[in-house]
């Protein structure tokens, strides 16, 4: 789908663009850094969202339409305005694929082009990415608390708009969700589609039983039956085994029951029994209402009999965890040829960026499992034959070294000189991903309730550039 949300900026951003253009420094060419920092229950995230964000970029462009708007609502020169009408990204791109694990501060997108294009492109990468991104992680988290069991996305009707509603639901199949409810989405990303019935349909006829059986006669290959409207236990339960004898006798199997209301593990349990007693041993148990990943972790405490669950509020939402913290910073800027590293300084040490140019690797140890990560200067390359030694990011007497490892470059080109060299994988293809990246993390750094601390360490080389930076920026004036 082609959208061009060119004016989807901030009118500060313009404001920059058409000041370097008066100042004449509109083309020197600058790095950005897309990370995010440590916040609430974020102690890893799921990069997701590279796909609109190329779309984003390919189809930047401004209309006549646009420019008569800016000329008139925010009064900026000839000169910058004339530069819109044949406005066109060329710059460089790399980033982590969709479904990669990142951490706290380590660049999960780099932008190296000028300047004023690399200003403008940063509201919407960062819309973009920070929204997918949180609900991948916020469906990988659900996908732990769930393990094998299926996972569906049902928050269409609760996402904050359109776009939440149907980049939400791709973003959650890259997390974890084996599908989603949401047609639109199914049918834009190839995403495996589910639903059974509404309490209505059960309503809208004179007995439960009847609702069952018209939905059996049917869909007498897909009848997973709601068996809450009335009484779980008493009607529902039963009802559904009598429509499932039906079934049997015509040679059809059928699918299960839904909760969506009470106690589930009281009620999961009970329903369990009655549908073994019955011969439908293989019959499913699906779960909804207002459940995420404590609330499923918590029914699986309680011994719930549950194999697939329907997250729908509290994933598209990401409830308890609203916002990614997704930021956007100046790393690198040339002058008169020269590449001059760019530092924020902040009394709040998390708010201090990294400068340079820079990459970021993977270090696995010898047992094929995530061991750190490295943030390097972009011309650094590690050496596999080597030892290597790695410090803490800031208490640098804290070290580990490995004899035995291997290294796997995160950072990969999507764009140069403003043409797209990536070939985007599909939704299926990062999902599995996703999965492969998550089983090369032991398990305390990927648990949902007080994590271990994953190893984020800085090149020595990097290090020194930073402290050096920081020096300067404290040294005392005369």
């Amino acid at each position: 789908m082609k959208r061009n949300l060119s004016l989807m900026t901030d009118l500060y951003e313009l404001t920059m663009m058409n000041g370097y253009t008066q100042l004449g420094v509109a083309d020197k060419t600058a790095v950005f850094d897309v990370f995010f920092r440590q916040q609430g229950q974020i102690s890893y995230a799921v990069a997701a969202g590279l796909e609109q964000a190329i779309e984003y970029i390919q189809n930047l462009h401004f209309d006549e339409e646009d420019i008569d708007y800016l000329r008139k609502e925010a009064g900026f020169c000839e000169e910058f305005l004339s530069q819109l009408a044949d406005f066109r990204f060329t710059g460089d791109i790399y980033t982590v694929p969709e479904g990669t694990i990142v951490f706290p501060n380590e660049p999960i997108m780099v932008i190296r082009a000028p300047l004023s294009q690399a200003q403008m492109i940063e509201p919407a990468l960062l819309n973009i990415i920070n929204h997918q991104t949180l609900i991948a992680t916020k469906a990988s988290k659900v996908r732990k608390a769930a393990g094998n069991a299926i996972v569906s996305e049902f928050g269409l009707r609760r996402a904050q708009g359109p776009d939440a509603g149907i980049y939400g639901a791709r973003a959650s199949v890259i997390g974890g969700c084996n599908s989603t409810s949401n047609v639109l989405a199914g049918q834009q990303f190839g995403i495996p589609i589910k639903g059974t019935m509404a309490h209505s349909w059960i309503m809208s006829f004179d007995t439960e039983l009847e609702a069952f059986e018209k939905f059996a006669e049917i869909y007498p290959d897909n009848t997973l039956l709601l068996v809450d409207t009335y009484d779980t236990l008493r009607s529902g339960v039963p009802n559904a085994i009598k429509v499932f004898d039906k079934l049997r006798a015509k040679g059809k199997k059928p699918v299960g029951i839904r909760l969506d209301s009470g106690d589930l593990a009281y009620l999961s349990k009970r329903a369990r029994k009655m549908l073994d007693a019955a011969g439908y041993t293989d019959a499913i148990i699906f779960a909804s209402c207002d459940l995420d990943e404590n609330v499923i972790a918590s029914l699986n405490a309680q011994g719930a009999k549950l194999d697939a669950y329907g997250v729908g509020t509290r994933l598209i939402t990401s409830e308890n965890m609203p916002s990614l913290g997704g930021v956007y910073k100046l790393a690198e800027i040339m002058e008169d040829g020269v590449a001059v590293p760019k530092i924020k300084i902040s009394d709040t040490q998390e708010k201090i960026t990294n400068p340079g140019f820079k990459t970021l690797y993977r270090i696995y140890d010898e047992y094929g499992m995530a061991f750190a990560d490295l943030i390097a200067l972009e011309h650094e390359v590690i050496d596999e034959t080597k030892p290597i030694r790695l410090t803490h990011p800031t208490m640098r007497y804290k070290s580990t070294t490995l004899q035995k490892y291997t290294v796997r470059k995160l950072l990969e080109p999507v764009f140069k000189d403003g043409k797209l060299v990536y070939n985007p994988p599909t939704i299926a293809e990062s999902a599995k991903y996703c999965e492969d990246e998550k089983a090369t993390f032991w398990d305390e750094y990927m648990r949902n309730d007080n994590p271990e601390i994953y190893k984020v360490d800085l090149s020595d080389e990097l290090y020194e550039l930073k402290q050096k930076l920081i020096s300067l920026h404290h040294a005392p004036r005369s």
